[in-house]
């Protein structure tokens, strides 16, 4: 009954929060400026998933990339963000193994800023 009680006010507690806290926050926020944020690929695998979250975020968030697209050796994917502090995580897995790279990088208001993954 006691792990019942505490898995109940767990899913209460996570209910309530803010989907920033879970999901990294949307990447446009309404009445903002904007910029670009450009993921590089310059390692020898194709990137599966780009976490992207803002910096107050508790965690990286979901996936970014659309469903069905990774970025190929040598290519770039660009994001359109509100401009200020990002959470960035960029990597593959599951059939060549796991690798990440992590970054945290300011964007500029109507700039672009480049990710370069190695």
């Amino acid at each position: 009954m006691t792990n019942r009680i505490v898995a109940l006010a767990m899913l209460a507690f996570l209910a309530g929060c803010s989907g920033d806290w879970i999901t990294g926050g949307d990447l446009v926020r309404p009445g903002e400026a904007t910029g670009v944020l450009t993921v590089e690929n310059q390692s020898s695998n194709n990137l599966t998933a780009v976490l992207i979250s803002n910096c107050d975020a508790n965690t990286y968030g979901f996936n970014r990339l659309p469903d069905g697209v990774s970025i190929a050796p040598g290519q770039s994917y660009s994001f359109t963000v509100s401009a200020g502090c990002w959470d960035v995580d960029a990597g593959y897995g599951m059939t060549d193994g796991y690798a990440e790279a992590k970054q945290r990088m300011t964007v500029a208001a109507y700039g672009q800023t480049r990710y370069t993954v190695q």
